[in-house]
């Protein structure tokens, strides 16, 4: 399991920096005026300069990445059920995500921006959970369908 945990944590890393980096691309893309936002203003401003900034938001990436790695172990617990995997899957993912999203400024400090904040992170991973779920659930019956279909054949 400590093997697992850091073969997925070293691949974390870099993930994490990658996806945070085409996250930047899509916000930039979206923002519309042609330019491209490494950063949040907040955070340029907090760290004394815009490459400050995108190092620590870079590393801050990488952590992220290498934490939900880490994690995805959890899914693979045998003995846990399903609510008890998600349950503590979506609370490691809490303490990862918070602490970096509040430090990085990528939510406004306050309770109207942290409750937003929180509101689109539980969205987000409620969404992709149930996505995860029909996928799997739909790959399941098709076995199971196989199965049937072979124990037909050769009776």
């Amino acid at each position: 399991m400590k093997k697992k945990l850091i073969g997925r944590g070293v691949i974390g890393f870099p993930v994490g920096i990658a996806i945070g980096y085409v996250i930047t691309v899509i916000i930039s893309i979206c923002i519309g005026d042609g330019f491209f936002y490494p950063v949040t203003p907040e955070l340029v401003n907090k760290m004394g300069s815009e490459l400050n900034a995108v190092l620590i938001q870079t590393g801050l990436s990488g952590i992220m990445g290498t934490g939900f790695a880490m994690a995805s172990v959890i899914w693979e617990i045998d003995s846990w059920s399903l609510a008890k995997q998600s349950g503590i899957y979506f609370a490691i993912a809490c303490v990862i995500m918070f602490p970096i999203s509040y430090f990085a400024n990528w939510m406004p400090h306050s309770t109207a921006g942290i409750l937003s904040y929180v509101g689109i992170f539980v969205a987000i991973f409620l969404a992709a959970w149930v996505t995860q779920y029909s996928v799997w659930k739909r790959k399941i019956k098709k076995m199971n369908e196989g199965i049937k279909n072979n124990n037909r054949r050769s009776c």
